[in-house]
């Protein structure tokens, strides 16, 4: 099972001044952003943050393959419109970095804690609406472009990120995001805290935004028990 992992402390000795400036860096920092930023990194460098990546996986079925161009889920056909940071792509492809990776981790967690699950048909009376979490909070698309939108504001690169439909261990329909990295595809969940690869989370993935081109959707078909994407998600 992947999954992501921490080592024992490994701190090499020029980090040891930022490790031993974390409190003082988390409580001068001016936002949101930057005090997550601080979290992460120092968690990074005082436990030395990896992903574990077998052989088997190196070597096939690391990343989520596009199999076909399709349409947009349903209540998403509007999303590139609504937030063009949603569709963006980057001029220079940039490889996810170890720091923007343990950045995801905190704020995977953080969001998780403070938004709250409401189903689109409580907040908006209507079965799917793809939008940002409001005071009431949001549906599993909305955890998804949330923390989208938080790490595109990090630096990531938008093409690193990738909504995902498929269908939970219990065949309901969800969404998630899916964050590509140097070892693979891994999956920021609102069901789970920790970063898992998408072999680990026993989801079927069954279409993905297009990592060449977010603004299209591709079908994917992979992992789980394959099924037809025709089930509105409820609030997970």
């Amino acid at each position: 099972m992947m999954h992501m992992t921490v080592a024992e402390p490994q701190i090499a000795v020029g980090l040891r001044p930022v490790v031993s400036a974390c409190q003082t860096g988390r409580k001068f920092a001016q936002n949101w952003i930057q005090q997550v930023k601080v979290l992460a990194l120092c968690g990074m460098t005082s436990t030395g943050l990896f992903l574990s990546t077998t052989a088997a996986q190196a070597s096939e079925g690391v990343f989520l393959a596009s199999r076909m161009t399709v349409a947009a889920p349903a209540g998403a056909t509007d999303l590139c419109t609504t937030y063009r940071w949603a569709c963006a792509r980057a001029d220079v492809a940039v490889q996810i970095s170890a720091e923007q990776l343990a950045f995801a981790a905190v704020l995977n967690r953080q969001i998780n804690r403070d938004v709250r699950s409401i189903s689109d048909q409580t907040q908006y009376r209507r079965p799917e609406h793809w939008a940002l979490p409001t005071s009431r909070g949001g549906d599993c698309e909305d955890f998804a472009l949330l923390k989208k939108k938080k790490l595109i504001e990090a630096g990531v690169n938008p093409q690193n990120l990738l909504v995902a439909t498929v269908l939970d261990r219990d065949r309901n329909a969800h969404a998630v995001l899916v964050i590509r990295t140097p070892q693979g595809d891994y999956v920021l969940d609102n069901l789970h805290n920790r970063i898992l690869h998408w072999q680990s989370t026993g989801y079927t993935f069954l279409r993905m935004q297009n990592p060449d081109n977010p603004v299209e959707w591709t079908a994917v078909l992979a992992g789980g028990i394959i099924k037809n994407d025709n089930a509105v998600a409820t609030a997970r």
